[in-house]
């Protein structure tokens, strides 16, 4: 009896611990996100009531959408969780985030293209 209780406390707690650091890598991207964001110039608005934030949470979630009004074409970015707002920009803060956003990616390649993989001894036979 005691040995199961142990047990099942034990698989609580490593689930606990295994969905904290899937939020947290959630979480990061979010903040990622909402940097290039206000970088590229949109505009940041809280959803400082029930009603604002109803609507945050009816739209889809941490992406960037676009939308027409007036024969313009907006953008939005919806995030109920986390900082509970929605960013909101013309096609030239759309253009400087895509621009920011590839330029995030290709310094991250150069930087993983710059690691020294050989000093590990290289990826043989014993790695599969």
């Amino acid at each position: 009896m005691q040995h199961t209780i142990l047990k099942t406390t034990s698989m609580l707690l490593l689930a606990g611990i295994t969905l904290s650091g899937c939020a947290m890598i959630e979480k990061s991207n979010a903040t990622s996100d909402e940097q290039k964001l206000a970088a590229a110039g949109f505009k940041v608005k809280f959803a400082d009531t029930p009603e604002k934030l109803a609507h945050v949470k009816s739209m889809k979630q941490r992406e960037v959408v676009s939308h027409i009004q007036n024969g313009d074409v907006f953008y939005a970015y919806a995030d109920a969780e986390f900082c509970k707002c929605l960013y909101m920009g013309t096609q030239t803060n759309y253009q400087e985030y895509e621009k920011l956003t590839i330029e995030q990616r290709t310094a991250e390649m150069n930087r993983d293209a710059a690691m020294n993989w050989n000093a590990w001894g290289g990826w043989g036979a014993w790695y599969y």
